[in-house]
């Protein structure tokens, strides 16, 4: 049995020498590179030159060491007749054990002063090559990338009389491989943001935007930021101001729904987002003049358009959670949209493109800061989807699941009656799930949701919630509310909040009853319960899904009293029949559903 070989070429030269020595004693012949042999050499330990094998000079400085045929011949050959004469015929040894790890290309990088020219000179080439070499062929090579291991390895060696168990080597081969792969992955980082980020001048950009910086993460003391991909190109381009992390989180999420949305229905969608869940969201079905009050569009000069509509919707689902929103448009902005954009207080917009007059007024807001997103409708994300939580990788399949009426065919009740208009608030309903931090419920009306219950622990709380926004909802319809006597000059937000209070039914003392009763010309009386009762008893025909089972029949009752008729969820709960009863009690229509739908 010929003499096993080890090759040694490192930048870390931790433990190096121990190492070196256990090897030689272990009666292993070493051969090294450059630095590395020198060291193990100076220290008395007997080492050949890589050169020995290759007849061939270290050269261009130090760039080509161990790239040669006698190098990696001796790694890459399998125990197998037809390698091995291959390397007696070329008169090259095997060699059993790689140890290698690599330039320091990270701490260069983050140095203040790198340079390009020093980060180029820090990207390891023979080394990642040895490194995949040898963790390639580990069925045969041991491949040692980190210092750590050499006490464990020098135990298993002389336990092993020469060799090591597979598991033991395909263990090292793997962390070979993680190491290439983080490495590589350092590289192409540092280089997109050298020749493919957006802050770059146009003479810098080496092809397509691939990179976005972003001012800070979801907090303004999580420094850096970005946003990128590793494939093609970045799917989004900002026209005007620039997003942050929660806003891009926003933008691709309420993009996602709006695109479903249009697929599914056929009509214009928006979304108004706030922290990663719709606050609204609503396709373009036409608004009567009652709407068009409640929503505060009434004034518009330009007609308003399906588009417009959608927003105007999406907007006044809960205007209070609106505020400071992110919008996404399923069709590219037109002016009607951008005129009602331009009066809300809103974080910015993702489209597929906007019209020249809509660009101009969604430019000037904000003083020329207001975030303009234009996204490419025809990107589709990868199928296989990956998040980081505290420092675990986790992987799953993208929820690609699709929302049409044919979900909703499996009705349980009695009354069985699913109109066409129901059809469209139950896709509505059931998709704005599908982008809402769960546990989650959503009602909705006439094409739009008029309230959603997101992120809460107790399915009941989410349809409480829920109900209750879309009862607040409905009483901004109630005719005082749309005639209460503000005094001119009253901004839209000082309305939005002073309605909120007077339908919430909120009891006001001291200094804030005086600024809400300073924002009317006359203060309005507070309606009564039995107007709100009367007003209540009018709202019928509202559809409600929920992204899971309901647990209990309370959650119907709870519906009902919100003018639920149209019910969705699906099913697999001990009590789904006690809440088909209540459905039944009711009148509702109830369709289970096979889908669950937890967004997190």
């Amino acid at each position: 049995m010929s003499t096993p070989i080890a090759l040694l070429s490192v930048y870390d030269k931790a433990n190096l020498i121990d190492f070196a020595s256990g090897l030689h004693e272990a009666g292993v012949r070493l051969l090294g590179s450059g630095g590395t042999a020198k060291k193990i050499r100076e220290a008395g330990i007997p080492i050949e030159d890589v050169s020995d094998i290759t007849k061939a000079p270290e050269m261009l400085g130090g760039r080509v060491k161990t790239l040669h045929p006698a190098v990696h011949g001796g790694i890459l050959a399998r125990s197998i007749p037809s390698d091995e004469e291959d390397l007696k015929a070329q008169s090259i040894s095997p060699i059993s054990i790689v140890v290698c790890n690599l330039y320091p290309f990270t701490s260069t990088i983050a140095q203040p002063n790198c340079t390009l020219a020093d980060a180029v000179e820090e990207i390891d080439i023979g080394g990642v090559t040895l490194l995949r070499a040898a963790a390639k062929n580990h069925a045969r090579v041991s491949v040692l990338s980190d210092p750590t291991d050499y006490k464990e390895f020098l135990q298993a060696w002389k336990e092993g009389k020469g060799d090591v168990t597979p598991s033991f080597r395909s263990k090292l081969a793997l962390k070979a491989f993680e190491m290439t792969a983080s490495y590589d992955d350092a590289i192409s980082g540092y280089f997109r943001e050298q020749y493919a980020s957006a802050d770059l001048p146009p003479e810098k950009l080496a092809g397509s935007i691939q990179r976005i910086a972003l001012r800070y993460g979801a907090n303004p003391h999580q420094k850096p930021a970005q946003a990128f991909v590793t494939e093609g190109e970045l799917p989004f381009k900002a026209l005007c101001g620039s997003p942050g992390y929660i806003n891009l989180l926003d933008a691709l999420n309420s993009w996602a729904l709006v695109k479903e949305l249009q697929e599914a229905l056929g009509f214009p969608a928006a979304a108004s987002f706030k922290h990663v869940s719709p606050a609204g969201a609503a396709v373009g079905v036409a608004l009567d003049e009652t709407e068009k009050k409640v929503y505060g569009v009434d004034d518009l000069k330009e007609p308003l358009t399906p588009l417009a509509c959608a927003y105007a919707r999406a907007r006044g689902a809960d205007r209070m959670s609106s505020f400071g929103d992110f919008i996404a448009l399923s069709a590219p902005c037109d002016l009607a949209t951008a005129r009602i954009i331009s009066r809300e207080v809103s974080d910015g917009i993702i489209a597929p493109g906007y019209s020249p007059e809509a660009l101009d007024v969604l430019a000037k807001k904000k003083g020329g800061k207001y975030c303009v997103l234009q996204i490419d409708p025809s990107y589709q994300p990868a199928e296989i989807e990956t998040r980081q939580v505290y420092g675990i990788h986790m992987q799953q399949k993208r929820n690609n699941a699709k929302i049409s009426a044919e979900l909703f065919q499996n009705i349980v009740t009695a009354n069985k009656t699913l109109p066409a208009q129901a059809l469209i608030d139950l896709v509505v309903a059931t998709l704005a799930l599908k982008y809402t931090q769960s546990n989650s419920v959503a009602y909705a009306y006439r094409g739009a949701i008029i309230g959603i219950g997101a992120g809460q622990q107790s399915r009941i709380h989410c349809t409480r919630l829920a109900g209750t926004k879309a009862d607040l909802w409905w009483l901004r319809h109630h005719p005082r509310v749309l005639a209460l006597p503000f005094k001119k000059g009253v901004k839209r937000a000082e309305k939005a909040n002073a309605i909120d209070l007077f339908v919430g039914g909120e009891v006001l003392e001291g200094s804030e009853r005086a600024q809400w009763e300073g924002l009317f010309a006359e203060v309005p009386r507070a309606l009564s319960a039995e107007e709100r009762a009367a007003h209540a008893a009018q709202l019928d025909g509202v559809a409600c899904s929920s992204d899971a089972f309901f647990p209990f029949p309370d959650n119907v009752h709870r519906a009902r009293r919100s003018g639920v008729r149209y019910l969705a969820a699906p099913s697999g709960s001990v009590m789904d029949g006690e809440c088909v009863a209540a459905a039944d009690e009711h009148g509702i229509v109830f369709a289970h559903t096979t889908l669950r739908l937890f967004h997190h």
